[in-house]
């Protein structure tokens, strides 16, 4: 039989090297017009380009292209690792997924005679870069010139001070990393600072004993108690706190927004329903069944929200603290706003009785749960009341109060009528259903943690969400139909590593995973509906909740995966996001509304560059929030060493297990040198560590019994001793049958797994007694769980 691709077929590497010069625009079409196929041909491209897409060589995109797989943005993160043989500065992506390669690819600086002011890097910074793919035989794969210096290198530590009663003292570090490593530092070089007080130290010479010594650079103030926990991560993140003076100046300055050039909706009954202790309220909703006979059933939804781009304009000292921070960073004792209190907390919130500029959309919604049609307007509101997520359910479910009794006919019902209609929509959307409870730390009043609780999910709640997602989805429809750029909000699909991880992994569990076609959300909800009511439910939500890739701002568009939406952009949070901000700004230039417009001059290059950057802020304030988390955590627990707790194993590694609390959520680690007297294999595919010998296995999901060994407040770090005996999967004897299984989960004796690694710590050393007894103690039966460690996406 003759393969259509050797008669007249481009050769392989051809179309990829095609692909890989028009990288995110071309699509089978664009290939096939290139290469002049004929029908007859189309079907051998399509075929193989299914065996590139299958073997890594080239991914989807989004709007039906190819692309490379390891492609850089034009504009990204990156850290500077060092030089070449030439002595030229070479750097790597600060965010990258090592699922999509071994290795990240290796970026060449290249100096530029148009650098701008700050934007000379050296060895160990962080720099937002402008990159280009080169061919280069050295390995280098990508030329960069450098935009701005993020972050310097700094050979300091932060820590907290503690005193020797000699004079002098010791530097306990926060990083986790670098718990149990302490400094020591001489009477002259402590800069007056005191017991508890956080510092930042830097690193003296070595005298090749003791300690490593440091002398005090900058002193930040006690944090001897937990009500100042949050500055820890605050510091160690480098979270600007203070507002420079001439952004105050510009707050205090701002006047309330008037009816010039506005809408007048204040006779419209809007609500903020938000968390009881929520500061700031940036949006209101509104519902109404649509009167038109054309739409029975349908209705007209409204979501107004602050109209923050009326007082931050570009360019301004206010618009460049704003992008500097980013985003807001919450804390359980404090938030560091992105503007300050006067716009957030003031001018900007939909506080109610107080007429308040907000930029709105109305939106249609039919029967069948679709929208219609959009507009966006420029209005002056007044809220009609300020409800709590509880209290609106509360009044839905019988249980009025004074506020909401009044409110429950002529508001209530109609918003919950209207979510139900939108529910059909997003049904027949079936975005990725994957519901991952929130824990909430609860604190005292002196800043200590009274407990950890995991608020109930309402209706209000998914209310709230479902009319957000329809409002930005609207947003992103009309600045992509007015071709003004735009910063999307993008959630990639999965790689194909981590679709055949998740793969190999249902198949130790019998559960079908067939993919064909192309990769949807639905794929994934089929999984979790096999699962649903099984043990290992939580389990299998957790693996899936894993393989996903983790949302971000871009200029391109390859769409949200998780929400299933072609396009999307952030629009209803411009208080606590600067990417909202700019998509207001969007708006109004798009449709004319006044002063606060996106400038003609904006680009999209310098879109992208603003892209990569609050992508950046906005894990820099996940990373430090969940920080500030564990540490007081750890306080919590600090006086409780010695006692016994039942968890889930939330992480498999080869350092060892890490377990989360079912109480708290505290998350700690049982070293693998202490899980019994025989190696560990590290099994990738089960996520697993198997006894060498016995075929011991302790999987990610278990739910086991630890007692705490040690706590460390400061780095938020605890270890524990596993109590559980582990249950034993297969015979690790040659001459045993291997097929037979001690567990709930069904061993198969054809399955292998190619990832499976020694651990390289033993337990013992083999010269010890062997008759000595083990630790564990028989525990509960195992019953496969889950938690939220991993990466997971926002939408």
């Amino acid at each position: 039989m003759t393969n259509k691709r050797d008669i007249g077929f481009p050769p392989r590497e051809a179309i990829v090297a095609f692909i890989r010069a028009n990288p995110g625009k071309v699509g089978t079409k664009d290939i096939a017009r290139e290469f002049g196929l004929k029908n007859a041909d189309r079907a051998a491209l399509k075929e193989l380009l299914r065996e590139l897409v299958a073997d890594g060589t080239v991914k989807k995109g989004g709007r039906k292209t190819i692309i490379e797989p390891a492609v850089l943005p034009a504009t990204l993160v990156a850290d500077i690792t060092g030089r070449d043989s030439d002595g030229e500065l070479i750097a790597k992506p600060a965010e990258w997924d090592e699922a999509e390669q071994s290795e990240p690819p290796r970026i060449r600086i290249y100096a530029s005679r148009l650098a701008k002011p700050g934007a000379t890097a050296g060895v160990g910074d962080r720099a937002l870069l402008r990159v280009e793919p080169v061919e280069d035989a050295e390995g280098v794969a990508y030329r960069g010139r450098v935009l701005k210096v993020l972050d310097q290198a700094r050979n300091r530590v932060l820590g907290i001070f503690k005193s020797n009663p000699n004079g002098g003292g010791r530097l306990i570090p926060v990083d986790k990393k670098q718990a149990g490593r302490e400094l020591s530092i001489a009477p002259g070089d402590t800069r007056d600072a005191k017991d508890g007080d956080l510092i930042s130290v830097d690193l003296l010479r070595g005298r090749g004993y003791g300690l490593p010594a440091g002398r005090v650079k900058e002193r930040y103030g006690s944090v001897a108690t937990e009500k100042a926990i949050s500055l820890i991560a605050i510091h160690a993140h480098e979270i600007p706190m203070d507002f420079s003076a001439a952004a105050v100046a510009e707050a205090e300055a701002a006047q309330p927004a008037n009816l010039k050039g506005r809408e007048d909706w204040r006779e419209l009954p809007l609500v903020t329903i938000d968390p009881p202790d929520a500061k700031d309220h940036d949006d209101a909703v509104h519902a109404e069944p649509d009167p038109d006979p054309n739409n029975v059933g349908g209705f007209i939804l409204h979501v107004a929200i602050a109209d923050v781009a009326y007082y931050v304009r570009p360019g301004s000292a206010l618009d460049r603290d704003a992008l500097i921070r980013g985003n807001s960073v919450y804390f359980p004792d404090r938030v560091v706003p992105m503007l300050p209190e006067r716009i957030s907390n003031n001018l900007c919130s939909l506080v109610p009785g107080e007429a308040r500029g907000a930029l709105a959309v109305r939106m249609v919604i039919g029967a069948d749960g679709r929208k219609r049609s959009h507009s966006f307007h420029r209005v002056l509101m007044r809220s009609a009341a300020k409800l709590s997520y509880a209290q609106a359910q509360a009044a839905i479910d019988g249980k009025p109060d004074d506020v909401t009794g009044p409110l429950l006919e002529p508001i209530l019902k109609p918003l919950y009528a209207a979510y139900e209609v939108a529910k059909r929509g997003r049904d027949a959307r079936d975005p990725l259903d994957l519901d991952i409870p929130e824990r909430k730390i609860l604190l005292k009043k002196d800043g200590t943690v009274d407990r950890v609780v995991v608020p109930e999910r309402l209706d209000a709640h998914k209310l709230i969400e479902e009319f957000m997602i329809s409002a930005n989805v609207a947003a992103a429809e009309l600045l992509e139909k007015k071709a003004l750029p735009l910063i999307y909000r993008v959630h990639d699909e999965p790689t194909v590593e981590k679709v055949h991880a998740l793969q190999e992994f249902l198949k130790t569990l019998d559960v079908p995973f067939a993919k064909s076609g192309a990769l949807r959300p639905s794929l994934f909800n089929r999984v979790l509906t096999l699962v649903a009511g099984q043990d290992y439910e939580q389990l299998v939500n957790e693996v899936v909740l894993r393989s996903q890739a983790q949302a971000e701002y871009s200029t391109d568009n390859y769409g949200h995966f998780g929400l299933n939406l072609r396009r999307y952009a952030h629009f209803t949070s411009p208080i606590r996001r600067y990417a909202d901000l700019v998509v207001h700004r969007g708006l109004l230039r798009a449709l004319g509304l006044g002063d606060g417009a996106l400038p003609d001059s904006e680009t999209p290059d310098h879109l992208a560059e603003v892209a990569a950057q609050i992508s950046v802020t906005e894990r820099r304030a996940m990373k430090a929030e969940r920080e500030t988390a564990d540490r007081l955590i750890a306080h919590h627990l600090a006086d409780r060493v010695g006692a016994t707790f039942q968890g889930r194993i939330s992480g498999v590694t080869r350092a060892g297990l890490f377990i989360k609390l079912d109480d708290t959520g505290a998350d700690g680690l049982v070293p693998i040198r202490t899980l019994g007297t025989e190696y560990f294999d590290y099994d990738e595919t089960r996520h697993a560590l198997i006894g060498q010998r016995s075929g011991a296995m302790h999987r990610l999901g278990d739910v086991v019994d630890v007692r705490l060994v040690e706590a460390q407040p400061v780095a938020g770090a605890l270890r524990f001793e596993l109590l559980t005996q582990a249950d034993v999967l297969v015979s690790r004897h040659p001459r045993r049958d291997r097929s037979k299984a001690k567990t709930g989960f069904k061993a198969k004796s054809s399955f292998k797994t190619k990832t499976s690694k020694r651990a390289k710590t033993e337990a013992r050393p083999k010269h010890e007694d062997k008759s000595r007894k083990k630790s564990q103690k028989a525990g509960a039966k195992r019953k496969p769980g889950t938690s939220k460690k991993g990466r997971s996406w926002t939408p």
